[in-house]
């Protein structure tokens, strides 16, 4: 089968129910769940490996983050299908951008907080990188529909950026399309959020309650974190219909990237980002919890009498009362969100290139 082929990264300890909290800890260490470190300098090294974050460059690229004049109608902003205001979001089932369009697959909007911690970006994990993933939005017809010169052409037609970039990069800074949108990025890597699940792991041992941290036990026990694992609970690419069909599958028709792999989402505000799955075909938690169960296989290991491990694969079945254990769980995931002071924006001049006049057969 295809299954055994699957490289599985967090190998699943043996099962030990009602753990104490301080083994639950470590047992979810072993399975590949990580924490938040609580220590800035030990967060910097994960945000930021090559030091580019600094207070002037991370304030500009808030602006530019809520910088409507990035889209070619002026409207749309990064923050129009992710809102920062509800978890990151838009809320819809299906992005909608340029001139009232949805998208085409019926692809649906993932949360922007704690994207850094993702090891690829889009639903097809085509980008590695927050930097990368940042240009595609703007210039996707159905999205932002701007082309480079355009943004490049508006930003630099306004005196105010110009001063900001230099104050952030230097006289001698090339505001050009690259520059723009891996600003963008830079003020995306700062959008974390801590919860009391990392304060659990970080050995706070009452952050929890008795029944998420039962919860959190069954999430490992029966196998989510062969997928949801890492600091994001996600964000790395697996494949999706290992035991059924997604019931949702044929609205969109979007199946991952050329080995039918799709981004594994984070869980992280998960309870705040409704509706779930890649086309928002499903509103109510539970139920995508449920869906999950009929989809995927757990994976564990189990000793063989003549010594070694052999790899154990079998159906994940979940109770009405596992479902609510991890659903329950899932509340300690809501992180706490980096106060955002909305930006005021310089305005256009005369010379700044003026949003094209909507076209007058589309619907209003």
């Amino acid at each position: 089968m295809k299954i055994f082929k699957i490289i599985i990264l967090p190998i699943l300890t043996t099962i030990i129910l009602f753990s104490s909290p301080t083994s639950l800890i470590e047992k979810a260490k072993k399975n590949g769940l990580l924490p938040i470190p609580t220590k800035s300098s030990e967060l910097l090294k994960i945000i930021d490996p090559k030091g580019v974050l600094t207070k002037d460059r991370i304030e500009l690229g808030k602006m530019l983050y809520f910088e409507p004049r990035l889209s070619k109608s002026s409207l749309i902003s990064c923050n129009w299908c992710h809102n920062l205001g509800l978890g990151g979001v838009d809320g819809v089932p299906k992005a909608i951008g340029h001139q009232w369009s949805g998208n085409p697959r019926h692809i649906n909007s993932p949360t922007v907080y704690n994207a850094v911690f993702f090891k690829r970006q889009f639903w097809d994990g085509r980008s590695p990188s927050l930097e990368d993933q940042a240009k595609g939005p703007v210039q996707a017809g159905v999205e932002m529909a701007a082309s480079k010169r355009l943004v490049e052409e508006r930003i630099n037609s306004i005196p105010e950026y110009v001063a900001l970039f230099k104050k952030a990069y230097g006289n001698n800074v090339k505001i050009d399309f690259d520059k723009i949108t891996s600003t963008i990025a830079i003020f995306e890597r700062t959008l974390v959020t801590p919860s009391r699940y990392d304060n659990f792991l970080n050995g706070k041992i009452d952050a929890l309650s008795k029944k998420e941290q039962k919860g959190l036990e069954t999430f490992i026990d029966k196998g989510c974190v062969t997928c949801h694992n890492g600091i994001a609970l996600g964000g790395d690419m697996q494949p999706f219909e290992l035991r059924n069909k997604y019931k949702y599958r044929d609205v969109g028709g979007f199946r991952g990237d050329s080995k039918n792999m799709i981004k594994v989402p984070t869980l992280r505000n998960i309870t705040q980002t409704a509706p779930y799955f890649h086309n928002g075909m499903i509103w109510k938690l539970t139920d995508a919890i449920k869906e999950m169960s009929h989809l995927q296989v757990g994976y564990k290991l189990k000793d063989k009498k003549n010594g070694g491990f052999i790899l154990d694969i079998k159906p994940i079945t979940l109770t009405n009362s596992d479902v609510d254990n991890i659903r329950e769980f899932f509340n300690s995931l809501e992180g706490k969100k980096p106060q955002i002071i909305y930006p005021e924006l310089p305005r256009s001049r005369d010379n700044t290139p003026k949003p094209e006049p909507e076209n007058s057969t589309s619907k209003k």
